[in-house]
């Protein structure tokens, strides 16, 4: 499949859903304390997009059976909202959650911490976010993916963590997952040349200890391999001319 390139409609649209979604986050952000469940976390997040009039893109995506994917401590991604998950000080909690604006997906991912937590635990999170703005120094048209996938690796290990192999990031747009695939790790050809108009979720997932992860018997979350912590971040970006427009960023 070709990665598609949006038209000037297109991109208005997803703009507009990636707005909506930074407020999403901003607003389930805001409620993250000690005591609280992560299916309260899914509740509210299901309550706040459909107040935007817009449709949850995790809910039922592939089977999944929620609006946001709440992941703890050692869970990498995709943790599945539980009433009995209870967030705890000093965790971190990774969010990732999607909207659908007029047919035009966004997708963004953040972790935080739940009251205080180690200074580990924040270095993690920190490294994991700027390695996201590593790599979108090279999101720009006439660029090379692999530039990118480079970039957030090389962050990540001079720092010493690991980047996770086994999931990476995806173009969006009409579907959730689009082509390209990204990998947050170097590959041996450049990969595609990249386009003004292609739609892209970058999405680094770092872990504190070795890079090996797998899946539990709910055949959704991903955990590390050794039980260290993994952080996780991710925006839905547009590639034009110069600097990357990044759609799920919150204005403040």
């Amino acid at each position: 499949m070709p990665i598609s390139i949006k038209s000037e409609k297109e991109i208005e649209l997803m703009r507009e859903s990636g707005r909506i979604l930074a407020k999403v986050l901003d607003e389930i952000i805001g409620m993250i304390a000690p005591g609280i469940s992560t299916l309260d976390i899914d509740k509210k997040c299901n309550e706040i997009i459909k107040g935007y009039d817009c449709i949850p893109s995790f809910l039922n995506y592939n089977g999944f059976p929620a609006s946001i994917c709440v992941s703890i401590n050692k869970e990498v991604v995709h943790g599945i909202p539980n009433k009995s998950r209870i967030l705890r000080g000093g965790d971190i909690v990774s969010l990732d959650c999607g909207v659908i604006y007029k047919g035009f997906h966004s997708d963004a991912a953040r972790t935080v911490a739940v009251g205080d937590i180690t200074k580990d635990a924040g270095r993690l999170i920190e490294v994991t976010e700027q390695s996201f703005y590593e790599g979108i120094k090279f999101a720009r048209a006439g660029h090379h993916l692999n530039e990118i996938s480079e970039a957030i690796q090389k962050y990540v290990e001079e720092h010493g963590y690991s980047i996770v192999r086994e999931l990476v990031g995806h173009g969006i747009g009409r579907n959730l997952h689009e082509e390209p695939q990204i990998p947050n790790f170097a590959q041996k050809r450049r990969g595609p040349r990249l386009e003004a108009g292609m739609t892209l979720a970058i999405e680094p997932m770092v872990n504190a200890g070795r890079y090996d992860v797998y899946w539990e018997d709910d055949d959704w979350t991903v955990v590390t391999d050794d039980g260290s912590l993994s952080a996780h971040y991710e925006n839905t970006i547009l590639i034009t001319n110069g600097d990357p427009e990044l759609f799920t960023l919150s204005k403040g």
